[in-house]
């Protein structure tokens, strides 16, 4: 092999590691909670629903700022969870919010039922968001009655208009995990 193709393959070598390094460095991204977001089953929430139009939310230093809006007049307590965790729960025309740090995240949202806990896993939706910090991020709870016995749960992100308005629209949702 001649001088001029050994100098080449090193080269080659040098320059695929010295710009491929930086990959094998970075942080792994965040393992998926392998339930959509949501945290264990067995979690149940009181909730109480406060006054309207309750104390605007301001983002914290460095993170996102999240809400999250059960547009279901009279409907079920519904659990909140992020990335394997919950956060709270929401009943009826109500909402909660929570910091997010920036990045993606998975959403969850689960009906609590104390009666028909076996159906009650079934009914749920999760989404995954983005965010950038110093952000507001709005996501809507419905529920859709396709017979009897049969409901969809979705939960969606909605435009920062829209979200505003429910928001301004739903009683503060405030819950305490039950013991």
């Amino acid at each position: 092999m001649s001088m001029k193709k050994k100098y080449s393959a090193g080269l080659i070598f040098f320059l695929f590691f010295l710009f491929a390094f930086p990959l094998f460095a970075q942080e792994p991204p965040a393992t998926p909670s392998g339930n959509g977001g949501c945290g264990a089953n067995q979690a149940q929430f009181d909730v109480t629903g406060a006054k309207k139009n309750g104390p605007a939310a301001q983002p914290e230093a460095g993170k996102a700022l999240v809400y999250v809006i059960e547009d279901i007049a009279g409907g079920p307590t519904m659990r909140v969870g992020m990335d394997g965790s919950w956060i709270g729960a929401n009943k009826g025309k109500s909402y909660l919010f929570f910091s997010a740090d920036p990045g993606d995240h998975q959403v969850c949202t689960k009906w609590q039922s104390g009666v028909f806990k076996k159906t009650a896993e079934r009914m749920g939706s999760a989404t995954t968001i983005t965010v950038e910090a110093g952000r507001v991020y709005y996501l809507r709870i419905q529920a859709f009655q396709r017979s009897e016995r049969d409901w969809t749960i979705t939960i969606d992100p909605v435009e920062p208009a829209e979200g505003e308005f429910l928001v301004s629209s739903s009683l503060v949702s405030t819950s305490r995990l039950k013991k």
